[in-house]
């Protein structure tokens, strides 16, 4: 199984449920923030808004 294989395999788990997925993003964020410095919180956001990105443009493809 090549990378191409995984990474159908993940947009095909992930179709229809990017609502979710973002959701989870943001839990994820939340909890990764609790345990770091607020100097790590922009970074994180900024992580999790490129993610939400590429979920979007999933959606569209």
């Amino acid at each position: 199984m090549g990378l191409d294989d995984l990474v159908k395999k993940a947009k095909g788990a992930l179709d229809g449920r990017e609502e979710q997925a973002k959701d989870a993003l943001d839990k994820a964020a939340d909890a990764i923030k609790a345990r770091t410095d607020t100097g790590t919180d922009a970074t994180i956001d900024k992580v999790v808004d490129a993610a939400k990105d590429q979920l979007d443009k999933q959606k569209k493809a």
